[in-house]
Order: structure tokens, then C-alpha cells, then sequence
């Protein structure tokens, strides 16, 4: 599989709009927003953002030919923290390493575009195949919300 890992361009707001209502449609338990309500949107929050570039955003994905079959959002904050957001694989290509390579890009994207930036996310505490992914790529355990059962992890970008 020859995959390419890249920002979105202006024009694939509607291919990212299109993998992100199926990741909340396809694991409504691993995500904060929820399908039912996305898909009523007449546009999503990161579509105007992608069609315009904003500065403080990242959304990379993961291609295979022209197929998007990967995303993974980064917002940075005025405390020069990049939060990770919205990490989705389709499930027929998961498991092929994939999801650490986009995760990969997204930190190397980050580094060029921020410089040297604290890296956090949050996951569900059962969802133990993200966990592993964001341990192996240096992610640490910070602390847990047991209220909505979701972990926080950071990292420090090098």
C-alpha cells in the first residue's frame, strides 16, 4: 500500500466531512460529538476551516491513490498547546500501522508549523487500541475524567 500522509487541501472539506460523519456513525462511544446531530449540519465546524487554511488548525489525512481513508485534527491554543482531536482510521485499513503514521505526520506538521509545542489528547479510557498507539508514540498518561470515562495524555514535542 503506497499511503500519503498530508494536510487537507481547500477543496477536500467534503471528503473530510464525509470520513468524519462516518467515523461518528461507525464508533459513536470513541467520539465527544455525535452523529445524529453532525450529519444535520449544514457544514461542520472544520470544513470552513480546511477551505480556508486557517493558521491555528491542522488537518491531516491519510490517502491511498486519491481515497481519504484517514484523518486526525490539531488545534493550537494561545498556550502554545497542540490539541489533538478526531483520530480515524476506516476499519478495513486498520491495523496496517496507518493511524501511527498519520499521528506521525500530524507531530512532524506540527513541529514545522508551530516549533516546539506541547502535544495533549483525550481518549476514552476503554478504547485501549488508541491507548496503545498514543503510548507508543510518546504520549503519556496525565489524568482521567471519570465523569465521561476520557483520559488525557501529552506529549513533548522534540
Amino acid at each position: 500500500m503506497n499511503i500519503e500522509f498530508r494536510p487537507l487541501l481547500p477543496g477536500e472539506s467534503s471528503e473530510y466531512r464525509k470520513i468524519r460523519l462516518e467515523s461518528l456513525k461507525e464508533f459513536p462511544d470513541f467520539f465527544s460529538a455525535d452523529y445524529e446531530e453532525s450529519v444535520k449540519l449544514d457544514r461542520l465546524p472544520l470544513e470552513s476551516d480546511i477551505e480556508n487554511q486557517a493558521s491555528d488548525k491542522l488537518v491531516c489525512g491519510a490517502f491511498l491513490d486519491s481515497q481519504l481513508i484517514g484523518i486526525g485534527v490539531l488545534v493550537k491554543n494561545a498556550e502554545n498547546i497542540g490539541n489533538i482531536y478526531q483520530m480515524y482510521v476506516k476499519p478495513e485499513f486498520q491495523g496496517h500501522n496507518i493511524g501511527m503514521q498519520l499521528l506521525g505526520s500530524i507531530i512532524k506538521e506540527a513541529g514545522k508549523r508551530f516549533g516546539r509545542i506541547e502535544l495533549s489528547l483525550e481518549v476514552q479510557s476503554h478504547n485501549n487500541k488508541a491507548k496503545r498507539l498514543y503510548s507508543k508514540a510518546g504520549f503519556q498518561y496525565v489524568s482521567e475524567r471519570k465523569e465521561d470515562h476520557c483520559m488525557v495524555m501529552a506529549r513533548k514535542q522534540e
